[in-house]
């Protein structure tokens, strides 16, 4: 199996396992043995991660081997290529995914006082298994000709009928929707949160359909008056690319709400993007020094900058666009949970009728 620093896009599981079964159950070739290599299997699709991977390499001569894929795909990537496995490093997006990976064995336990100093406790394994490297918080994004946002309050409060007509929101099967439902059981338990999906559900604008970008979209034009949706998408329409005039508009359409900051009060969903040391790395300790830098002061403001993320290293600035949005008080459950209670979460929505 051959890595480049070029990304390689995975077709699907019927051909990853294909793949598997044709090249990568022979041995690992001596050259793959190269501790000056670390080997990322990487679910984040954002090209200027590789400004970050180059700047590693030339601050430590370990080559970024990337290969980059569909989160499920890469995963069951790494269960068919088993012990031989080239991998070293996974990283995804949502606990929820990491939390799969971790009940699937995929990551080792990982001692490091350099990313437990820089990451809170509530955003990586007790085990280390997997850390969180960036934060997106989902907020309310509201179109300022139809939403007061001093008639906003929490996530909760969505179920009231006042809402009726005005939410848009992901379709059940996505992540984001699943960890924020799975949240809200381990606040609240199941019950009380399917009675708030199934109000929910009869305040939406519309079925859910589409990514963040079209709920943000739908909320500037006036479909529904407030968006669920991730902090870090909203900058995209400020920084267009040739400065898009009708970009700019979506952006300056809507506002931005943190919910639940009220005395007393959880604080705010935060999900994270993240990554673990994989169980059968034969470059473990390449992998934790890859895992190090990315949590470092560096690699954190770059993450802050390129993508419009929090960083979840405290120590580190937060670009002045999400800045712009305000402080806010996180919910400081652990991300864990929103994997505990996924398949509750997604049950739970699928009686509330939440397509």
């Amino acid at each position: 199996m051959k890595f480049s620093r070029r990304s390689l896009v995975l077709g699907g599981v019927a051909a990853t396992a294909g793949l598997a079964a044709t090249q990568l159950t022979r041995p690992r070739p001596v050259a793959a043995q190269n501790r000056g290599n670390v080997n990322l299997y990487s679910a984040r699709h954002y090209d200027s991660d590789n400004d970050l991977y180059d700047t590693f390499t030339d601050e430590t001569g370990i080559r970024v081997n990337l290969l980059e894929g569909d989160a499920d795909e890469l995963l069951e990537r790494i269960k068919a290529e088993g012990d031989n496995s080239p991998a070293d490093v996974f990283i995804t997006v949502d606990a929820g995914r990491l939390w799969q990976a971790q009940r699937d064995g995929i990551f080792a336990d990982t001692a490091s006082d350099v990313l437990e100093a820089n990451i809170p406790e509530n955003l990586r394994h007790p085990d280390g298994q997997w850390f969180g490297l960036t934060k997106r918080a989902r907020v309310f994004m509201y179109n300022k000709d139809m939403v007061d946002p001093s008639d906003l309050s929490t996530y909760e409060a969505l179920a009231d009928s006042r809402w009726r007509g005005q939410i848009l929101t992901r379709s059940s099967s996505n992540i984001y929707s699943m960890s924020l439902v799975a949240s809200l059981i381990a606040a609240h338990g199941e019950r009380e949160t399917e009675a708030w999906a199934r109000a929910l559900v009869g305040n939406f604008a519309r079925d859910p359909e589409g990514n963040d970008r079209a709920q943000i979209e739908a909320a500037a034009s006036g479909l529904g008056g407030l968006a669920i949706a991730n902090t870090y998408y909203l900058p995209r329409y400020h920084r267009s690319k040739g400065g898009d005039a009708a970009q700019q508009a979506i952006f300056d359409q809507l506002g931005v709400f943190f919910p639940n900051q009220g005395e007393g009060q959880r604080g705010t969903h935060v999900n994270i993007s993240g990554a673990g040391v994989v169980q059968t790395s034969p470059r473990k300790e390449n992998a934790v020094r890859f895992l190090e830098y990315l949590s470092g002061l560096q690699a954190q403001t770059f993450f802050a900058d390129a993508n419009n993320e929090y960083p979840v290293n405290p120590d580190a600035p937060i670009n002045s666009i999400i800045s712009s949005f305000g402080p806010f008080t996180e919910d400081e459950v652990n991300v864990e949970n929103y994997g505990r209670y996924q398949a509750d979460a997604v049950r739970l929505m699928d009686r509330a009728g939440w397509v």
